[in-house]
């Protein structure tokens, strides 16, 4: 069927190397939703911090609409996120056409069946407006596009966690209203040269767990691939090198809760991060990008019911978890194989300076299996609690949580429990700002137990709950991506008093003598810090920070309870 000539994109329209811009995007939604209004709803759901507005749509093929209706009969949500990275804007284009196509095609549109198409046309919006065509050095077109960063120059596919954004508080409140059962977000890829035009991360099989996890990798992934080939864009796993070059072996890409695919699988939704290949054409990549969207969500129409039901299973089994892993690392000793094709990698000396640079020669194609490292051992797991008890000042963590559905219930009355909590041994944390924070890398804790006062207006969070796994991995500091290593609660880290050395030198030797714990750790550090013994400060801050008559209660103690009885 011809598209009609006012329905065209702007990429259709031109010579297939242009991507929109935002007014043309929205404004292309609006004119096709007051001409389809019985399959399509376009509206404002959102405003970024530029106070530029959000829009998102969905498509039905029975005009339903309203979300509490759709989530009352139990109808499967597909869920496609486009622009988070604006100068990677295929998945617009694609989107938009797409879109349109099930507006003018009935054969399409009944294809949908019961399932609703929910999209947001362009997520960042502020770096789409931002554009130009210098930011993105090794792509391969269009010849205008936006910029990664937004208004605050975050890259929002780190935000979803610590949501600094407006745009990432609206995202966990609509991604949790919606609760999608497939998401595909579309990006481009930075990285080595290969054939391929499509390369896919998806949400981490063995951290997704549960019956979700092996119907990922065992059902859904081998469709989608094989689909893909005889569509004849033929796919490979998004192609992370564990050495240089892809010769060595892959592996597949842990995507922690900062990512969208990551966060997807807090909530029990499969996640899928298309990266078509920077140095091909644009054409090629919108066609191959719109060819996997396409074949996600026929996938999810025809399998909506079973992957309906394993979703409900993961968050039954979260209400009753015994123990919760919060933290994966790659298995090294096991890794499986994958059929690559790929191109020679050479090393050549560079013109620029005393080293060996790194190139791919296109004239040498090679296919062989190349070691695929896509299996992930739980790093650490934790005894699940009863409840977290969250303190009530701690406001930046309680929105976060509620965004996310997490149910938590105000104490009412001050009492006292027998609860853990964590003593903050030790943190590294990056040298540098990482996205607005300093993200802490490593974290070593001891667990203490006491009789803790709750006051009233503090928030009690049993885990007997569907969002039990979002909150385990955020309160847990062990969590890839919790809280603390975002630093939400980095003032317990400092102490608030301290000494005058020429009175705590004396005052030292009297805890010595009182202390014999004290005593006992300090003349293990001596053994330990000879070179440190001539260090007046290091000498007195070890006495200090470890003697128990000047303890700080609140110096390095996690302040989230866990609650066991």
């Amino acid at each position: 069927m011809s598209t009609p000539a006012d329905l065209q994109t702007p990429y259709e329209k031109g010579n297939k190397n242009q991507t929109t811009t935002w007014e043309e995007c929205i404004a292309f939604y609006q004119q096709l939703a007051q001409r389809y209004p019985a399959i399509l709803s376009f509206n404002q759901a959102g405003v970024s911090d530029a106070g530029i507005p959000l829009y998102a749509g969905v498509v039905s093929a029975d005009g339903v609409f309203d979300r509490e209706q759709i989530k009352r009969e139990g109808r499967p949500v597909f869920f496609n996120n486009n622009g988070i990275h604006p100068g990677e804007p295929e998945g617009v284009d694609a989107c938009m056409a797409m879109v349109r196509d099930l507006c003018v095609e009935p054969a399409r549109l009944a294809a949908l069946g019961r399932t609703v198409l929910l999209f947001i046309p362009i997520y960042n919006v502020d770096g789409c407006h931002n554009r130009q065509n210098t930011s993105r050095v090794n792509q391969d077109g269009p010849e205008l596009f936006g910029f990664r960063g937004n208004s605050l120059h975050l890259d929002l596919n780190r935000d979803f966690i610590k949501c600094d954004s407006l745009t990432a508080r609206f995202f966990n409140q609509f991604f949790t209203a919606w609760d999608p059962d497939v998401m595909v977000d579309t990006h481009t890829s930075n990285g080595a040269d290969y054939p391929y035009t499509m390369t896919l991360i998806h949400t981490q099989a063995d951290k997704l767990g549960s019956g979700l996890g092996p119907f990922l990798r065992d059902t859904m992934l081998p469709h989608i691939f094989e689909q893909m080939d005889a569509r004849g864009w033929p796919t490979c796993p998004y192609v992370n090198p564990i050495k240089d070059s892809p010769d060595h072996g892959i592996a597949e890409f842990l995507e922690v809760p900062r990512f969208s695919t990551g966060f997807a699988a807090l909530h029990h939704t499969i996640g899928f991060m298309p990266e078509t290949h920077m140095l091909k054409p644009f054409a090629d990549r919108y066609d191959s990008m719109r060819a996997l969207v396409e074949t996600v969500m026929a996938f999810t129409v025809s399998h909506a019911g079973q992957i309906q039901q394993l979703r409900k299973a993961a968050r039954e089994l979260g209400k009753h978890r015994k123990q919760w892993p919060v933290s994966w690392v790659m298995n090294e000793k096991n890794p499986s194989t994958f059929r690559f094709k790929g191109y020679a990698a050479r090393y050549s000396a560079s013109l620029l300076g005393d080293y060996q640079r790194l190139s791919y020669d296109r004239t040498q194609p090679w296919e062989k299996d190349i070691a695929y490292y896509n299996h992930f051992s739980e790093d650490a797991v934790i005894d699940a609690p009863v409840a977290y008890v969250i303190p009530q000042e701690w406001r930046d963590v309680i929105e976060r949580l509620q965004w996310n559905g997490v149910k938590m219930e105000r104490i009412t009355a001050a009492k006292t429990v027998q609860a853990q909590y964590y003593h903050i041994s030790a943190v590294s944390s990056r040298p540098g700002p990482y996205e607005g924070h300093m993200f802490h890398d490593e974290v070593r804790l001891e667990k203490r137990k006491a009789s803790m006062q709750l006051r009233a207006g503090d928030y009690y969070l049993p885990l007997n709950q569907d969002q039990a796994r979002y909150a385990v991995e955020t309160l847990e500091p062990q969590g890839h991506d919790s809280f603390f290593r975002w630093g939400f609660f980095n003032s317990v880290m400092e102490k608030k008093e301290h000494f005058s050395d020429y009175v705590f030198e004396d005052l030292a030797l009297e805890l010595l003598r009182e202390e014999p714990a004290l005593k006992q750790k300090f003349d293990a550090w001596k053994t330990a810090n000879p070179a440190l013994l001539s260090n007046q400060e290091a000498v007195l801050n070890f006495i200090y920070e470890n003697c128990a008559r000047y303890a700080e209660p609140g110096w390095r103690r996690y302040p989230v309870l866990s609650v066991f009885e």
